[in-house]
């Protein structure tokens, strides 16, 4: 296996900035904003993007931001019952609120149907939006993000690993080729993608 770095703590850095600024243009500035990310990496991107809006929106209330257990929902559950449910941490409501899903990365879409599904327990949101540091491709289902920090085609045989400080003590992501192959469409993410505990990425 062999693994190629595509993305650079100051990357990933500029790519959430340019995220939040997205989300605050597109929604009209913070009212009625949550945003929830999906545990683990997605939590922590999540509050990052929160950060930025907020210190662009000074006046942004500071409870925008929480976590969407998805464990009980995914399709997978039962050929993986090690899974641990996280808790779920609404910053309030989400009727009538523009929700906006973040995970690391993007891959089957499936990982997104199941907080789908776990957010309609929670109640109706006026919208839903999806933002990923990286869309590798390789959809099963009819989801698309909103706001993509990196599109990196893939071939289904790489790996993409997204390696977080608050988790990993350092920050980059790669993207492994087995047998030294060169990733197929220049860069790209395997079957597996952001790291063991990832969602979208562990769940083909």
């Amino acid at each position: 296996m062999t693994a190629r770095t595509v993305l650079q703590q100051a990357d990933i850095t500029r790519a959430l900035t340019r995220i939040s600024h997205e989300i605050l243009e597109s929604n009209r500035g913070t009212a009625d904003l949550v945003i929830l990310g999906i545990p683990t990496r997605g939590v922590i991107l999540a509050r990052r993007i929160a950060e930025n809006i907020q210190r662009i929106e000074p006046s942004a209330g500071s409870s925008i931001v929480g976590a969407l257990d998805v464990t009980m929902y995914r399709d997978d559950l039962a050929r993986n019952r090690t899974r641990t449910p996280a808790p779920t941490e609404l910053p309030g409501t989400v009727d009538g609120m523009t929700v906006v899903l973040v995970d690391d990365v993007l891959f089957s879409g499936r990982t997104v149907r199941a907080a789908l599904d776990a957010l309609s327990d929670l109640g109706r949101p006026k919208a839903v939006r999806l933002a990923v540091l990286v869309d590798r491709g390789h959809r099963e289902l009819p989801i698309r993000a909103d706001f993509v920090g990196k599109n990196l085609p893939s071939a289904a045989s790489e790996r993409i690993n997204v390696h977080l400080t608050e988790i990993d003590g350092d920050e980059f992501v790669t993207i492994d080729s087995p047998g030294g192959a060169d990733p197929v469409g220049g860069t790209g993410s395997p079957a597996g993608a952001a790291s063991p505990d990832s969602a979208e990425g562990a769940h083909a």
